[in-house]
């Protein structure tokens, strides 16, 4: 399992996630590419799986940017703009874990990817790892806004509607991002997408929500 994600990071570091293929990944590998669906439900998995080596930069910078943070909100806006930070320069990257279509069975991958690779995360904060263990999009950002919601800075009753606010914000400066509809730099991306998502949780209780 190991050599065919090493294969498959290879490749996209050479030529690009968009180009990887089993056949690509079977020779590097050295085996034939019957073999690789031993071990992946889907090519999707595999590349989920060689996606995932390159989140690392992502996990360790977290916990020195939420340490920025003094209060449960300043420290759920930093969890935001250190994401939007790694995943808006390699948008193809977070789209393949976070958004593209894995098939069966996605909900667990990035818990089974930890399973065998537990020194990624080996550094992070223990108030940390069920948000990253998370593959899940909202449920991850919901994780994230927990402590604001327990300490008051969210009401209970908006924090679904907060955190799907701020997920969409995301999603679409990444599609914006994949798919060259803007020529914003990742800087310049960041700096679009955390402006509304800090509006969204500043201003959280403000907001009325109807049925």
């Amino acid at each position: 399992m190991q050599y065919f994600i090493e294969a498959t990071v290879k490749i996209i570091e050479d030529e690009g996630i968009e180009n990887v293929t089993i056949r690509k990944v079977a020779d590097l590998a050295g085996y034939n590419s019957a073999t690789i669906y031993n071990y992946f439900q889907e090519v999707s998995h595999l590349i989920f799986f060689a996606a995932m080596t390159f989140l690392k930069k992502y996990t360790d910078a977290l916990p020195k940017y939420i340490e920025k943070g003094n209060t449960p909100l300043e420290k759920y806006i930093l969890i935001w703009e250190c994401f939007c930070k790694y995943s808006f320069l390699e948008p193809q990257i977070y789209n393949a874990i976070f958004s593209s279509n894995l098939g069966g069975q996605p909900e667990d991958l990035i818990e089974k990817y930890y399973t065998i690779f537990p020194t990624d995360i080996t550094n992070l904060p223990e108030e940390l790892i069920p948000m990253v263990l998370e593959s899940n999009l909202l449920k991850r950002g919901r994780l994230s806004l927990e402590k604001c919601v327990q300490e008051g800075y969210i009401k209970e009753e908006n924090a679904e509607e907060i955190n799907e606010m701020a997920t969409l914000v995301w999603q679409g400066m990444l599609t914006l991002l994949l798919n060259k509809r803007r020529n914003y730099t990742p800087e310049e991306a960041v700096e679009a997408t955390m402006k509304y998502i800090r509006q969204i949780a500043v201003n959280a209780n403000h907001f009325v929500f109807k049925q």
